[in-house]
């Protein structure tokens, strides 16, 4: 009995949708059996949602035998294909489609080529991206901003900026498009993260002369720019201008002005930031809690820092551990290593502790003499694959002979060769008393 296209199209989307890949394969045998063609709109969504499934195989076959039935397909079928290629780290398959698709002389278009650049960017090759630049033209498809924002990001990325500059400079030079936002913040953005902030601003003061409007995106690259090299005036005057210009702060741009507050130690203008944040509602980062909480445990503001812990594990940010080892830091340097503890345990609620917060735990309960703990935090860390670095071990060895637990020191060196093969620089037996004070402190 043959069963119509409708038939074979409600099936196999049905089975895909279902995640029943390999049945929907042989229905799709069965009805090109039967005779009836898939048409373009049901050979695109078989060819994604096999590719998105991780059966690129089957995606390339279809398109295989579309091309021996001569099925005419539109183009976006191939351009969600190469997305999913790219995204999945398939550049040479990718490639070597698209050169397939060029000498069959199939229709392409700008944006088919603007995927493969922008993967081709992303792994960082820029030379590969600029081929198809002229690929593309000789094709008949002229680039677009897309195009050049795509080569401009790409060139950024690997922090040849003042290439991306000149290639901004082509761009101006053209008659059909002229640079957008993204182009011109693109390139300042490079210049900031390099600290060449005259460059920087050089480029802006032409990006405004060019009528092209800044964004937050463009304000906040500068301020952060500024704030980095340590000109905390300048960035306050670049929020200023912002303001001027009509274009609201947004979270990234109070977090480098608290951050470039910090830096130089006016705390308070930093959490007066953070208040008028909270009053603008917006939200913070796990950045901003970050830099906050850094400078008051630098500014030895233990309990304004711990209530920052205690507001950010009300809030839906997914927290990390770094943000909890300059609190825990701070705790056990004052020798309240009851409360370093009692945040630790908070902080497992929420996320693993890493090897620094099992450094600063180690040593700071070694310090309050409190080897039976540091021993079995020294366990608890092997146990969740943290290699203790020399300082650490150094210090718990030295601390427990002192204490005299030669014992324990001796199981310690034994469970660390066993459980991670470390090699110490000397025996723990050498170990001296200049060995008591090493720490992180």
């Amino acid at each position: 009995m043959l069963h119509s296209f409708w038939t074979y199209n409600i099936i196999l989307r049905s089975l895909c949708q279902a995640g029943l890949h390999s049945s929907a394969k042989l229905v799709y045998d069965c009805m090109m059996s039967d005779g009836e063609l898939p048409d373009s709109r049901l050979l695109g969504f078989l060819v994604s949602s096999f590719a998105l499934s991780g059966r690129f195989d089957v995606s390339k076959e279809l398109l295989a035998g579309a091309k021996c039935n001569k099925l005419r397909l539109d183009v976006a079928v191939y351009n969600n294909f190469f997305n999913i290629l790219v995204k999945h780290n398939k550049l040479d398959d990718a490639i070597c489609l698209l050169r397939e698709l060029m000498r069959s002389h199939s229709h392409l278009e700008t944006f088919t080529f603007n995927i493969l650049m922008r993967g081709l960017c992303r792994a960082g090759k820029i030379d590969e991206a600029f081929k198809f630049l002229n690929d593309m033209r000789s094709f008949g498809c002229s680039p677009d901003i897309v195009t050049y924002n795509t080569l401009i990001h790409g060139l950024c990325r690997i922090n040849e900026v003042d290439r991306a500059r000149d290639l901004l400079k082509e761009v101006c030079l053209n008659s059909d498009f002229s640079p957008n936002v993204v182009s011109y913040t693109t390139i300042i953005s490079g210049y900031c993260k390099l600290s060449k902030m005259e460059e920087g601003t050089s480029l802006f003061d032409e990006m405004v002369r060019s009528g092209t409007k800044p964004n937050a995106f463009t304000f906040s690259a500068l301020i952060d720019g500024f704030v980095k090299v340590g000109d905390i005036a300048s960035a306050l005057g670049v929020h200023n201008k912002m303001l001027f210009y009509g274009c609201p702060p947004n979270v990234v741009t109070f977090t480098s002005l608290i951050d470039g507050y910090c830096r130089v130690g006016l705390v308070n203008h930093g959490l007066d930031l953070w208040h008028e944040m909270n009053a603008r509602n917006i939200s913070a980062t796990l950045y901003t809690f970050s830099v906050l909480i850094s400078a008051l445990c630098k500014s030895n503001r233990l309990q304004e820092a711990r209530d920052l812990l205690r507001l950010l594990k009300q809030s839906d940010i997914v927290p990390q551990s770094f943000i909890y080892n300059p609190v825990i830091d701070g705790y056990c340097k004052s020798g309240n290593v009851d409360e370093a503890n009692a945040i630790v345990v908070e902080m497992e609620e929420k996320c693993k502790p890493d090897k620094l917060t099992f450094t600063i735990l180690i040593i700071g309960h070694c310090m309050k003499g409190r080897m039976h703990e540091a021993i079995g935090l020294f366990y608890k860390m092997l146990a969740a694959g943290c290699s203790p670095d020399d300082i650490t071990v150094r210090t718990l060895s030295s601390c427990l002979l002192k204490t005299g637990m030669p014992g324990e020191a001796a199981s310690i060196k034994e469970a660390l060769f066993q459980n991670q093969g470390t090699s110490l620089k000397k025996p723990f037996h050498e170990s001296t008393n200049a060995d008591m004070s090493i720490s992180v402190y």
